[in-house]
């Protein structure tokens, strides 16, 4: 089975993010371990991630926040990686003008350029880091299918995002994209059914 290589964005994912809990409930999934998710340098992250994805080849990439900036990132400027898919997950415009995109400006401007591998952008329509008109341009640009996950913050820890079964879902839909590329658009029109539960809902 195709690994799950599972992407943070700035300051990391600790517990009790989706990503962290993703990683310990999967055995087949992984973290990638960027260096200093606090104060992130763009080329040290690109070379972290490229050097995962040359030992472990075919794998899903599984990106939040800046980390699917960067995967979006390496996969335009290298189309010769072999990477099965990517899942972006609420990705964060670098140059939106938000507080804390100073510390990942480096990061932009955000590729306008189709991926060459299949790609599902899950978007928020409250995310802070980006508006959802331009999630929906950036899938678009990307070549990618946008899911809609509602009112659903940056999905994060603060938005009450723990254990998110949901993101599984959509990933072992994406790998059964790949096998039969019809799949993926046949569900789409179905997304609501695998919106997260929020905290408190």
């Amino acid at each position: 089975m195709s690994k799950t290589m599972i992407v943070p964005g700035l300051d990391g994912s600790p517990n009790p993010h989706w990503q962290d809990w993703w990683a310990r409930t999967d055995p087949n999934a992984m973290i990638v371990d960027l260096p200093d998710p606090r104060r992130p340098v763009r080329e040290a992250w690109e070379a972290a991630l490229a050097v995962m994805i040359l030992r472990h080849p075919n794998s899903i990439l599984v990106g939040h926040s800046l980390g699917s900036v960067l995967i979006a990132q390496m996969l335009a400027r290298w189309s010769g990686l072999r990477v099965r898919g990517a899942m972006l997950v609420a990705p964060a415009d670098p140059l939106a003008g938000t507080d804390g995109c100073r510390r990942i400006r480096r990061f932009g401007p955000l590729p306008d350029m189709a991926l060459d591998v299949p790609t599902v952008l899950v978007a928020s329509r409250n995310d802070p880091w980006m508006a959802f008109d331009r999630s929906r341009d950036l899938a678009e640009a990307l070549g990618a299918d946008l899911i809609d996950l509602g009112h659903a913050g940056h999905v994060n820890v603060a938005s009450g995002f723990g254990p998110w079964p949901g993101g599984k879902v959509i990933r072992d839909r994406l790998l059964d994209q790949t096998e039969r590329p019809s799949v993926l658009r046949r569900w789409l029109g179905q997304a609501a059914a695998v919106r997260p539960r929020l905290t408190g809902a």
